[in-house]
């Protein structure tokens, strides 16, 4: 199946440029030139991922996020010239993926993308017999949904795979490399935010007292364990 990734970033000679290496891969590339447009061309194309500049007008690259994100949990790659961790940190709050600093490389570009597309989709079409339960949670890797007393949780894919990694692993203590390394299926780089802050997503989903959690828990110095009983 051809992937569509919509792109939005008022430098349109970095759009242009990154298209023909899209282009190689057999990605269908779809360029929005502000926030505006962009949350147009979602609703019209519906991509399989987004690339969003942080910095762009009408919306900003945040506030198009914060839009999708109310109805839609398409993978989300956040781009700026700023490499500040406070918006880092806001990118990965709102429910972005991952995020690319500017001057990039473009093969890198499409290389994180690549592994977005793999991770979102491919994963989600396995299928494995066995769910991994733990107290009123179950999650069924056939239909990748997690279920609280009976209820559907509305994670993202992140999300997903770092339960089904910790449920995976129960008792053991998880280091912030490991969690990452499995997530995100990517080299970890001592990004300790990007962890912490998915974790803390989780947390709220799936704890009666995020603030108290009692099934993930924070082992100090070391990560984070995933309790075998609630």
């Amino acid at each position: 199946m051809p992937y569509t990734v919509l792109a939005a970033d008022d430098e349109a000679e970095l759009l242009d440029a990154l298209e023909l290496f899209f282009i190689k891969e057999n990605i269908q590339f779809i360029k929005a030139k502000d926030g505006k447009e962009a949350l147009e061309m979602f609703l019209e194309h519906r991509p399989h991922l987004l690339l969003l500049d942080i910095m762009m007008p009408e919306p900003d690259g945040f506030q198009v996020l914060r839009e999708i994100r109310k109805h839609s949990h398409v993978p989300a790659i956040m781009v700026t010239a700023r490499d500040r961790d406070y918006d880092k940190i806001l990118g990965l709050s709102l429910g972005a993926d991952d995020y690319i600093t500017k001057p990039y490389n473009p093969m890198e570009v499409v290389a994180r993308v690549k592994a977005q597309l793999r991770r979102s989709y491919d994963y989600l079409s396995e299928e494995k017999e066995d769910g991994l339960r733990a107290g009123d949670l179950l999650l069924n890797p056939r239909s990748a949904q997690v279920t609280k007393d009976g209820v559907v949780l509305n994670l993202t894919k992140t999300e997903y795979l770092i339960l089904q990694f910790f449920m995976e692993n129960a008792g053991r203590v998880l280091t912030r490399r490991q969690i990452y390394e499995a997530a995100w299926e990517d080299s970890y780089m001592g990004d300790e935010a990007t962890v912490m802050v998915h974790i803390s997503n989780l947390r709220a989903k799936i704890e009666d007292d995020p603030k108290n959690p009692v099934q993930i828990k924070t082992i100090k110095g070391l990560g984070y364990r995933w309790e075998k009983k609630l």
